[in-house]
């Protein structure tokens, strides 16, 4: 681990081949009194991609640690899972960073959205979309409301069977280890009993199920841990958690 900015206790770590998660933590407080994490996601490719913006408060230390692997100039996406502020806050400023990037979200999160929200034109992603990145190589999945957003969706990274899987698994706590082999359940679903943030749409299940099946190795979690391991076991528990 590899803390960027002590200020904010961002930290770098590298959970899958070319593949970096940059963490902030959010002290206790009296809203979440465990604490919380704001985690984004950077695929070091040829063609590098940044997988959720961080809100706004966070653009100076994720700025700092992307820097750390590559020149934040050579982006060439920015994508988002759906929108919402810790999703796609600080759109705009990677885009001003970054001349050569688009925005990659779901073709819904392209028409409510991105395509107004800047003046580049998004790269909108139908389910089961691949991109080319140049020694890595994303998937996107459309997940409406799942948890939430109509315009919902997550990414597959093919090479490494990553599955950057958003608000998935939210797990509450300022200190979390970067990469857990353990329990994603529990936590997540703790947190879930507290702060209910799924819409329980018919189709979850389907969802998830359709998620499991690409087998992922890895799942990058947008709030706590990520996690190593049967990620298509800890998909299904989550559909079995949900459906109980």
């Amino acid at each position: 681990m590899t803390v960027i900015t002590p200020a904010t206790g961002t930290t770098l770590d590298e959970i899958a081949a070319g593949i970096y998660r940059i963490s902030t933590p959010v002290p206790p407080n009296p809203g979440l009194k465990a604490g919380f994490s704001f985690n984004q996601f950077l695929i070091a490719a040829e063609e590098p991609l940044l997988f959720h913006t961080g809100p706004r408060a966070l653009f100076a230390p994720t700025l700092e640690a992307v820097r750390r692997v590559i020149a934040p100039e050579r982006l060439r996406y920015v994508g988002f899972s759906h929108v919402e502020g810790d999703e796609c806050g600080s759109l705009r400023e990677w885009l001003a960073v970054a001349p050569e990037a688009v925005p990659l979200c779901s073709r819904v999160a392209a028409m409510v959205y991105a395509a107004d929200a800047c003046e580049r034109t998004p790269r909108a992603l139908a389910h089961g979309e691949r991109v080319d990145l140049g020694g890595h190589a994303v998937v996107w999945f459309d997940a409406p409301h799942v948890p939430h957003g109509w315009d919902c969706g997550y990414l597959g990274e093919s090479t490494t069977r990553t599955l950057l899987c958003g608000d998935l698994f939210t797990q509450a706590g300022a200190e979390n280890a970067a990469l857990t082999e353990g329990d994603l359940i529990g936590p997540s679903e703790a947190m879930r009993t507290r702060m209910d943030y799924f819409a329980h749409s018919p189709d979850t299940r389907a969802h998830l199920e359709r998620l499991a099946a690409f087998e992922p190795r890895v799942l990058g979690c947008m709030h706590g841990s990520s996690f190593a391991g049967d990620g298509r076991a800890a998909l299904l528990g989550l559909a079995d958690a949900l459906g109980a």
